[in-house]
This record gives C-alpha cells, structure tokens and sequence, in this order.
C-alpha cells in the first residue's frame, strides 16, 4: 500500500473506531427513547419510562413542581423507584398493558435483529480493514467499504423501526404515554450511521484506481514497443 493511500486508510479507521463505539453505546443502553403519561396535579407519583433495543425502564417519580417542558412526568433523572424488564419476561397484565408490551416486544425484536446485522457487518468490515494493511492486499479494502456501509444502514433502519415503535405507543388511545423525546443512546445511533457509512464510503473511493492527471499520462507511462 502506498504511503498516501496508507495514511487516508489509517484516519478513516480512527473516524470508524468513534463509529464502532457509538454503535455499541447504542446497542447496549435503554435510553433510546423516554416516555411520560400526563400529570394533572403536583404533589403526586407518575411513571415515566425510558427503553432500548432489549428492555424497558419504569419509573415512578414524585412530581413536586411542574415540568418547565411541558405537563409530562419528568424529567427521568429525577430520583425514585425502578423497574426495568426485558422485552422477552414481559408476562400478562391489563389490557392497556398488553397493548403496550405486545407492540413494544413487536418493534424491538424487528430493531434488535437489524442491529445484530449491523454489528455482524461491523466486525467483517474491521477484518477485511485490519488484512488490508498487510503486503498487497489493498483488494481488502473494498469488502471492507462496503461492510461498513451496510453496517451504517443497518443501523438507521433500526433506528427507523424504534421512531415507528415511538409513534405508535404515542398515538394510541390505549396507553397512558403522551409525550416523549429521543434520549442519547438514540442520538449514538444516528452519529454511528453517519461515521459508517460515510467510512464505507470513503474507503471505496480509496480503494479505486489511481486516475490519469491528464490524458497523456497513460501514454507517456507505456514501455516503448520495441522497433523492429
């Protein structure tokens, strides 16, 4: 590998590691989303709730002045009792419940799934980037565009699938949540996409062949034939 396609190669890497690790903090935290029912008065405990790709978080929260955001419950950090489950030890409860826990379970299995192919893609990418820098074997540094590509869009399907899951809890009649807004595990997901898959991007345009300054310089480069 050339020393200047070597040095492009290396930054892209340090760009694909601040990915990769965003991509995990995404992956492995439930603040994806946080959610909060109506309060009407003050001096009083809701629930509030906050989730990622493989559990939900409930929160019971004494309220003691208004929310300067709006009438939700709120904000999360304030301190009281917690309950979290994973989406799969949901068990039967009320019908508003079930509502919630059967579309929830629905939507997260959908974004968790398309997150493990994200990570999937991720690892093949850091392989095929990791060979690339051994002795004539630039060729790797095509797969590897492309796998941190499709890592990137992966993840901002999944991301897609968990804004879908939002919208629907809100909307529906059927649940207590009325406000909402996307926490910082959501914020590492759409920064991972960004830094993959323009990464991908950026290795294949690496990875293509040196162009021609000009259109003599093919030419000027040729062995002479020999003269017979």
């Amino acid at each position: 590998m050339l020393k200047d396609k070597r040095t492009k190669v290396k930054i892209t890497f340090f760009v694909i590691l601040m990915g990769i690790s965003s991509m995990f903090a995404a992956v492995v935290t439930d603040h994806w989303a946080v959610l909060s029912p109506r309060v009407e008065k003050l001096n009083t405990t809701c629930e509030a709730a906050h989730f990622g790709l493989w559990r939900l978080c409930k929160k019971s929260i004494f309220i003691m002045e208004e929310d300067s955001k709006g009438k939700g419950c709120g904000p999360i950090t304030l301190p009281g009792a917690k309950n979290c489950s994973y989406f799969k030890h949901f068990t039967s409860g009320e019908e508003a419940e079930l509502f919630e826990v059967k579309t929830q379970k629905e939507y997260n299995i959908s974004a968790a799934a398309i997150a493990i192919f994200s990570l999937a893609f991720m690892i093949l990418g850091t392989l095929c980037l990791l060979g690339s820098f051994g002795k004539g074997r630039d060729y790797l540094l095509r797969p590897a565009g492309m796998f941190f590509a499709f890592a990137g869009l992966c993840i901002i399907i999944s991301v897609e699938v968990m804004r879908q899951s939002v919208k629907r809890m809100i909307d529906s009649d059927e649940t207590i949540w009325i406000e909402y807004y996307y926490s910082w595990s959501f914020a590492c997901a759409c920064a991972a996409f960004v830094l993959l898959f323009l990464s991908g991007i950026a290795l294949l345009i690496i990875s293509m062949p040196h162009m021609p300054r000009n259109p003599w310089e093919t030419c000027m480069d040729a062995e002479p034939e020999p003269i017979e």
